[in-house]
């Protein structure tokens, strides 16, 4: 599964995903992927419709750092400041919490004009807490005077569809309960093919909620019809986190009690070999390890699991 990929005259390392079709829909750059103290290594992750340089970024944890390293691994042939200047197009915060923003926010006095893409809770937060002049320079083109005007923010509306500026991609949102505060997921669409990505939430049955049910409920068609090439989830703790502490994220036990709730929709058979991204995954490394060893013992749907790697392409 995993290989030196060569494209034209650029080498770069990539994750080879096993898909029905020949031919790639997604190319994913994780900047950052796990969850927790790592600051170098947080939630980030690039996506593009393949063959093109128009990403936008799936959170912010981690930039300028993951960047870089996908700049030493031939990833880009730019320079990390061009990458994050021209390619990005616009970012997408699943939440508030630092360990999703935190990229965002330091790197944008060298960033370029961009729209910041959230539910209107979470720009909320933004607005008042981050780009503030008392916590850091209004960058945004609302909030505290001056506003410096490089960012606009774009709120999404749950269940609607958005084109994405200056990329031929749109998405569609779908509201997460992640503890006490609403995170989100992202439906990217480009062309026919689909893409699921969500920020932090925990298992309906623990949040007292039916946003996981409704999400699973929206994808089955895309599912079915081979459209969605993936979906990109966390996995934060090992199983041994008691659910009292959880505080709104999943386990490898609670995750797989989720994809049984959507293999009663599905069927069984249309997510044998489907990719299940495992995101969010929280050191110490030990912990990390745990998780992936319990997934693969609980895989018993057979999804293609995979685990990214900071700055290591995914192509879907």
């Amino acid at each position: 599964m995993f290989r030196k990929f060569p494209v034209i005259t650029t080498l770069y390392f990539a994750i080879i995903v096993p898909c029905a079709c020949f031919a790639q829909s997604f190319r994913i750059v994780p900047l950052g992927i796990k969850g927790g103290i790592d600051e170098s290594n947080l939630s980030a992750y690039m996506v593009a419709a393949a063959g093109t340089n128009d990403y936008i970024c799936l959170d912010a944890g981690t930039l300028h750092y993951g960047i870089e390293k996908a700049v030493a691994n031939k990833v880009f042939s730019i320079p990390a400041e061009k990458v994050l200047r021209q390619y990005i197009k616009g970012y997408f915060i699943s939440h508030a919490h630092l360990d999703h923003i935190s990229g965002l926010i330091i790197n944008s006095p060298d960033d370029t004009v961009k729209t910041i893409y959230a539910l209107a809770s979470c720009i909320e937060t933004i607005k008042t807490h981050y780009f503030t002049w008392e916590s850091w320079a209004n960058f945004t083109n609302e909030g505290e005077k001056p506003a410096l005007k490089k960012y606009s923010y774009r709120v999404l509306s749950p269940d609607s569809i958005i084109a994405i500026k200056n990329t031929g991609m749109t998405v569609q949102t779908f509201p997460l309960s992640h503890s006490n505060l609403t995170s989100t997921a992202f439906l990217v669409n480009s062309g026919d093919a689909y893409l699921l990505y969500l920020g932090d939430t925990g298992p309906d049955e623990i949040e007292k909620s039916q946003n996981l049910h409704n999400l699973w409920q929206a994808i089955t068609p895309l599912i079915n019809s081979k459209k969605l090439k993936g979906i990109m989830i966390e996995t934060s703790f090992p199983d041994e986190q008691p659910d009292k502490t959880l505080f709104g994220h999943l386990t490898p036990n609670w995750l797989m009690k989720e994809m049984d709730e959507l293999s009663a929709l599905t069927g069984a058979e249309a997510l044998n070999g489907f990719n299940l991204i495992i995101t969010h995954v929280k050191p110490p490394q030990v912990n990390i390890d745990e998780i992936k060893v319990q997934l693969k013992a609980e895989n018993k749907l057979q999804f293609n699991l995979i685990f990214p790697e900071q700055a290591k392409v995914i192509e879907l």
